[in-house]
């Protein structure tokens, strides 16, 4: 996706993002449900995407078609999507999918407590969506069954499900969108891709720290009681040593830098006798 409809998505991330920390399964659940009736019907795909129709005009027939039988908030993200521009028919299911897997994602994300293992719910997702992956590439005959267009939605989620006993509840949704609705690809791809949101997700929550000299205890305690209060929750840190930094320090959280190394310092002051 590019384009006008990547930019259109990234609008619509930014305000699910909202939504997000009391969001549930079933606000998923209904998203891949409406996702179901677009991908149904071509010429709603065309009516959706037709730049000659205005964003309300869009908006509405989203809403005459989903209204009463989704949540409020599914038909507020749908009819949203629909009053956006595209580049292609095909480009407001792919947004519909990533945000009803986006919601997903951060249901395990928002559980409070870890796994008896000692893992997070947003781990804990990404387990699971690798253990269906493997034991999809290690049998052929798996592979028929979840490609076979005439078996039943419930009979792939039966095997599906044999297949990671004992899987989340947010790691069952996602892997039976995938080999119900695998939308023209396989369900291992499918489910890859979903496997690759959550990781992305989960890299907001990862600290990578670059030092010039090991820390020690005293200043790693503070490091992380630090940056844990930068961020409004208990980040996982990890630390680099890196004596190309001469001195200071540089973190990464996600796509965000905080850079106050000497190099950085050296880096800003040439680009500055440079203009």
């Amino acid at each position: 996706m590019a384009g006008i409809s990547s930019e259109s998505l990234t609008t619509a991330l930014a305000q699910l993002e909202a939504k997000l920390p009391f969001a549930s399964l079933q606000l998923a659940k209904d998203l891949f449900g409406i996702l179901g009736t677009v991908d149904s019907s071509a010429g709603l795909r065309r009516a959706l995407t037709d730049p000659s129709r205005s964003g309300d005009e869009k908006s509405a027939l989203v809403k005459q078609l989903v209204g009463g039988k989704v949540s409020a908030d599914a038909a507020e993200i749908a009819s949203g999507l629909a009053s956006s521009r595209w580049a292609s028919a095909r480009d407001i299911g792919d947004a519909l999918e990533t945000l009803a897997a986006t919601v997903v994602i951060a249901v395990a994300e928002n559980k409070s407590a870890v796994s008896a293992s000692g893992i997070t719910g947003l781990e804990e997702l990404e387990n699971d969506l690798f253990a269906f992956n493997q034991a999809v590439a290690s049998s052929h005959e798996v592979q028929r069954a979840l490609s076979e267009p005439q078996a039943s939605p419930a009979a792939k989620i039966a095997l599906a499900e044999k297949l990671v006993p004992g899987s989340s509840e947010e790691a069952k949704v996602l892997i039976s969108q995938a080999v119900t609705q695998p939308r023209g690809v396989k369900p291992s791809k499918l489910v890859d891709s979903f496997a690759k949101l959550a990781a992305k997700r989960q890299q907001r929550w990862i600290a990578t720290v670059s030092v010039t000299r090991p820390l020690t205890e005293t200043q790693a305690s503070r490091l992380q009681a630090g940056l844990d209060a930068l961020y409004g929750r208990e980040l996982k840190v990890n630390v680099n040593v890196d004596p190309a930094l001469i001195g200071g320090i540089r973190v990464q959280v996600g796509d965000e830098v905080l850079d106050a190394s000497v190099i950085a310092r050296l880096t800003e002051l040439r680009r500055q006798l440079a203009g």
